[in-house]
């Protein structure tokens, strides 16, 4: 599964928005070091099923693999900037999503 695309898809709700404007300055460069692209964000998400509807900000971005997807996260920088992120969000969840193969 190493070679097709993977999704980010994380949901947290921001209370500190000064804390996370810091975290967001140094998101993008990082992103970019590891090939990833910003796919989109919502604030105002619609849950039709589900017992436990998502409050909060949603973001999804995608890497070309997996093994792309990893390498960002494990990355010093990433670590270090993300710091901001957790003292400024409450997270619900960081999740990893592998796309389909290619169909022969």
């Amino acid at each position: 599964m190493s070679d097709v695309p993977v999704y980010v898809v994380a949901n947290f709700t921001v209370h500190d928005a000064n804390t996370y404007r810091e975290y967001e300055k140094g998101f993008f460069p990082i992103l970019k070091r590891h090939e990833g692209s910003f796919f989109t964000y919502d604030d105002n998400t619609v849950t039709f099923e589900g017992s436990d509807p998502r409050e909060g900000r949603m973001v999804m971005f995608t890497f070309p693999s997996e093994a792309h997807a990893v390498a960002w996260y494990n990355d010093p920088d990433y670590q270090a900037l993300s710091q901001h992120r957790r003292a400024g969000t409450e997270l619900k969840f960081l999740t990893m999503v592998h796309g389909l193969p290619p169909r022969d």
